[in-house]
């Protein structure tokens, strides 16, 4: 039996775990485990002959970066506070065209995903997850929603019937996802085996080397904000060291005994911030030489200012928008600029992130017949400006509209033809504007009206009047 027909017997949405897997003979270097005959393997950072799992630390990143880099922190938090902001809604489907958004019960299991969670709860951690692991699971059971930690999760690729073949062959398909409660490395604890259909991933950044993983925006500047914590660890070592760089103090002649009493008493009165710029007296023959003398010959600003707008640039978040040094000088404070920072925030980055959350939490949320799952930002404050924007496009869509009309096209088409920008859409009624008909076209030809007009064009000009004026084109 293989895999698929394993997890399929499973009856879906069940909750039970599967319990023959085979754990003898396992190397704690090597965590390797069998299923239905096939092996496959579960070392994070490890891609394996049938699994793809996190390629670089979890931990690391949220321990390293996350809650040691302040400029991480400030990227990840500005893309957060307007992502978590959207609601979901469904989006009718006309034609292969958007339509009006709609809601129905179905969306309860985004706007109260767990417990006293809301839609930003949700879209806050699965964001979160996404930027540290590449990757963000979620899956249903007893009726709420369920994170499964990015690194506790394995990819499992393979052929329905065959299971000699690999990830890498044409005939590889996804399996499943196999959760590991603890970690791989936690033997006291089964896998969970999930289908496809059970689980939204989430992963906005996919990973070039592999199939289905994503990668997080952060692997790429490590460099960057490793030298940016050592700058920052730095800047505390020279205050705690006396706010100056470096100071050299030499001595002629001195027994070891009088010299290490003189650095302990030495560093006791002049080591430390609270002891800088004091006088320094010195005695029998020692000579102090001062390298360096305030934070200006650093320069730490051009130094980390640098390494932070590259990191903002990998986040996709202006430095402006952030709040970074290098982003707060200059003309990127204007209204015009920070407006278009703004602007291409939100529809460079965050508009990718929402559409793909929603594809991705589609698969527990199934949209009904001709609607897909979408993002509503309405109600987002930071999008205001862009309020304004689509009401200046309504109006010029308005007089647009006027306008075919009253050309003579039929308004059903018209609107059908701004809506797909499309103008082959138009549908012309074959009458015409009234400024374009001669006088008494608009009558009935045996109305009153109609006679009088007909009689007034056919008699011409009278005496002593100049009578009704035929068009200029008659």
């Amino acid at each position: 039996m293989n895999l698929l027909q394993s997890l399929s017997r499973r009856g879906g949405s069940s909750t039970q775990r599967y319990d023959g897997v085979d754990f003898s003979g396992i190397d704690p270097l090597d965590f390797a485990w069998s299923f239905g005959g096939t092996s496959y393997m579960g070392v994070p950072g490890i891609t394996g002959n049938k699994t793809e799992t996190l390629e670089s630390s979890f931990l690391g990143m949220v321990q390293g970066a996350y809650k040691r880099n302040g400029v991480i922190f400030a990227c990840m938090r500005a893309r957060l506070s307007v992502f978590s902001e959207a609601r979901f809604q469904f989006r009718r489907m006309r034609n292969g065209r958007p339509g009006d958004l709609f809601g129905t019960q179905d969306l309860a299991l985004l706007e109260q995903p767990w417990p006293n969670g809301t839609t930003g709860d949700l879209l806050t951690r699965m964001l979160q997850d996404a930027d540290l692991a590449g990757n963000a699971y979620w899956t249903v059971r007893n009726g709420n929603l369920r994170r499964l930690r990015p690194d506790w999760v394995s990819i499992v690729m393979g052929s329905r019937d065959d299971p000699r073949v690999g990830p890498d062959d044409l005939d590889a398909e996804l399996l499943g996802y196999a959760y590991w409660p603890g970690g791989f490395a936690n033997k006291q604890s089964d896998p969970v085996y999930l289908l496809p259909g059970e689980v939204a991933h989430f992963a906005p950044t996919p990973d070039p080397i592999a199939h289905f993983r994503g990668m997080s925006w952060i692997t790429p500047v490590i460099r960057e904000v490793e030298a940016d914590t050592a700058a920052t660890v730095h800047k505390l070592a020279f205050f705690q060291n006396g706010a100056t760089l470096q100071t050299i103090v030499t001595f002629k002649d001195m027994r070891q005994e009088v010299f290490e009493a003189f650095v302990k008493k030495m560093d006791l009165a002049h080591k430390g911030a609270q002891n800088a710029y004091k006088t320094l007296y010195l005695g029998g023959g020692a000579d102090a030489t001062v390298v360096g003398a305030d934070l200006r010959q650093l320069d730490f600003k051009a130094t980390q200012g640098a390494g932070e707008t590259r990191i903002a640039a990998a986040a996709g978040v202006p430095p402006a928008i952030v709040g970074l040094s290098e982003g707060l000088q200059g003309s990127s404070l204007n209204a015009g600029n920070l407006g278009q920072l703004r602007r291409q925030f939100a529809e460079g980055t965050l508009s990718t992130l929402w559409r793909n959350a929603a594809g991705s939490l589609q698969t527990l949320v199934p949209p009904p017949g001709g609607a897909e799952l979408w993002y509503d930002t309405r109600d987002i404050p930071f999008l205001r400006e862009d309020r304004k924007d689509r009401a200046d496009i309504a109006q010029q869509q308005a007089a647009t509209l006027s306008s075919l009309i009253n050309a003579g096209y039929t308004p059903d088409s018209a609107v059908a033809a701004l809506e797909a920008e499309d103008w082959t859409l138009l549908v012309h009624t074959g009458l015409f504007s009234v400024q374009l008909q001669p006088p008494g076209a608009g009558a009935l030809p045996g109305s009153i009206e109609g006679q009088a007009n007909q009689a007034a064009i056919t008699a011409g000009p009278v005496a002593g009047g100049a009578g009704p004026k035929a068009p200029p084109w008659a």
